[in-house]
């Protein structure tokens, strides 16, 4: 098969995004041509989240979507990746969805171009050549989308003669990927890093372990060569992601009782033998000295002037380091210190609780209470007063009473989150909270959902006035009309946050800016740039809703 068109729509997390970025690098690297209109493509691949229901349904919709290409534009195969088709293991996906070609689940995206390539006819089989599934595999449950495609564990019917390319082959069997590795970046200034796969936790209401295995912490020289090639490409902000980030080095220790009791029970001693401070000091130093080396050879080649000499050595200035995803049972003083002094890590501490009812959180299966809660976020305060604080939570979760919720939301209210997002809580078969009592109805998950998010929206507006009239540093991300740009602070993680608005002209997108705040709202803020001419006209774009992710 000749070069062909490729288009790829990425659905869900920023896990996905990374995926989705080495299948196309994969694909261009294989001499494919990567193009942004699915009209014109010859195959489409569509990169799945299959998390919530609600998820699963986005999936299904998109891949109906761009079936129709098959039939309107260009397409002449369709390869559908990721979480879904890893979710519902069995071969009634391939019924339920017979307009797609191959099907691959999260261990195959490193297969993605025999999938493009081969379209030879795949006959049903269940050996483990071209199909590894088994009903002992299957989820038991059945999700439907809003155009009505049902998948069942029944699986009483097979696929027969000619059917799609199925690879469902162990996630915790694909390797981690070395470098240099081809990967084609959704933005050339900002870039996520995974730094684990997998997660050992047993959260009742979380398929993940199911879907991506259990933790398995990339090594540390894997990561920093990772973030030392992304920087040489001109990448200003690298974030650092996983399912649970703090986790990374349990996998490769030892089993060691006192780390246990860590875990469950304190945050305030550090362990040594947990290596994620030792992987952030390797990543800041690795950073730090990348840019330096890059900046020193542009100089030499005297092609770009990008700092005068007095800040040749503060790498803080225009690399950002971020870490996402940390779990409170095992986020340590040595990690919070750790980002603390790091200069080129924000201080941004992400930490998805959940919830705050002791009750729930047990039912949850969550290995912390609410008193440990209390003193984890006291401990980062008192560490980093400045600190930026992120959390989610879940709402109408099975057994949630209104006493449960309003402690919730007292926790909330006390704590004062700079960002905060809410899900209201998501039901499926496969789900050990399934069979869990006293089930929420969907309206009460619903109005508690809001109720979180006005006393949210409350916290967010007063703390957003403190920096009114400060001048703070921005990255540059779009400009979507005349004498205004969009961009972030240190304190605004990429996707889920607020953003600032930026007022002036000629600003480059991918850079970083001084701006002077001169208006706040409920979770954006807006500022001028020394080039802002109040005699252009531009009007401030109206701050964003909340999407409560």
């Amino acid at each position: 098969m000749g070069v062909m068109k490729i288009y790829l729509e990425s659905l869900g997390c920023c896990r996905n995004q990374i995926d989705s970025e080495v299948m196309l690098g994969r694909l261009a690297s294989a001499g494919h041509q990567i193009c942004n209109d699915p009209s014109k493509a010859e195959v489409i691949v569509v990169n799945t989240c299959g998390f919530i229901a609600s998820a699963s349904a986005e999936a299904v919709d998109t891949i109906l979507e761009m079936a129709q290409y098959k039939k309107e534009g260009s397409c002449q195969r369709l390869v559908v990746t990721g979480c879904l088709p890893e979710r519902f293991r069995d071969d009634t996906i391939a019924e339920a969805l017979p307009e797609v070609d191959a099907f691959l689940g999260i261990g195959a995206c490193d297969d993605i171009v025999r999938a493009v390539e081969d379209d030879s006819p795949h006959t049903s089989s269940g050996n483990g050549t071209s199909r590894n599934s088994s009903q002992n595999d299957s989820p038991h449950t059945s999700s439907k989308s809003d155009s009505s495609r049902t998948f069942s564990a029944d699986d009483s019917s097979r696929v027969s003669s000619s059917s799609p390319l199925i690879l469902l082959p162990d996630p915790c069997a694909r390797a981690f990927q070395g470098y240099p590795l081809p990967r084609t970046l959704t933005l050339d200034y900002s870039a996520y890093v995974k730094i684990s796969e997998g997660c050992s936790h047993h959260c009742t209401y979380c398929i993940i372990p199911k879907l991506r295995g259990k933790q398995r912490s990339r090594p540390i020289k894997d990561i920093t060569a990772e973030i030392s090639c992304l920087i040489q490409q001109g990448v200003k902000e690298i974030t650092l992601v996983g399912e649970n980030t703090t986790d990374y080095g349990f996998d490769l220790v030892k089993p060691d009782s006192n780390i246990q009791y860590l875990r469950h029970t304190s945050v305030i001693p550090s362990v040594k033998s947990v290596n994620l401070a030792t992987l952030l000091e390797e990543v800041s130093y690795s950073a730090s000295r990348t840019f330096s080396g890059v900046q020193s050879q542009l100089r030499q080649q005297e092609k770009v002037n990008i700092l005068d000499k007095n800040k040749l050595h503060d790498p803080s200035e225009l690399i950002w380091l971020r870490l996402l995803y940390t779990h409170p049972s095992s986020l340590t003083i040595e990690v919070i210190e750790k980002i603390c002094a790091l200069e080129n890590f924000c201080t941004y501490f992400d930490v998805p609780v959940q919830h705050a009812s002791s009750k729930i959180l047990k039912l949850m299966g969550r290995n912390y209470d609410l008193d440990l809660l209390y003193r984890l976020f006291e401990s980062i305060r008192e560490k980093a007063p400045d600190a930026a604080l992120r959390t989610t939570l879940i709402t109408g979760f099975p057994g949630e009473t209104e006493a449960d919720f309003k402690t919730m939301l007292k926790f909330v209210e006390d704590i004062k989150f700079d960002h905060l997002g809410v899900f209201a809580y998501s039901d499926s078969e496969d789900l050990p909270s399934h069979r869990l009592k006293n089930h929420v109805p969907e309206k009460i998950g619903e109005e508690r959902l809001d109720i979180i998010m006005a006393a949210q929206s409350r916290i967010s507006e007063n703390i957003n006035r403190k920096y009114m009239d400060k001048s703070l540093k921005v990255l540059v991300e779009e400009n979507p009309d005349e004498g205004i740009y969009l961009g972030r602070t240190r304190f605004q993680a990429p996707e889920v946050d607020g953003i600032t608005f930026i007022y002036g002209s000629g600003l480059e997108i991918g850079t970083f800016v001084d701006v002077k705040i001169t208006e706040t709202h409920e979770y954006d803020l807006a500022g001028e740039h020394s080039s802002y001419d109040p005699s252009v006209e531009s009007s401030l774009i109206e701050p964003r809703k909340p999407t409560h992710l």
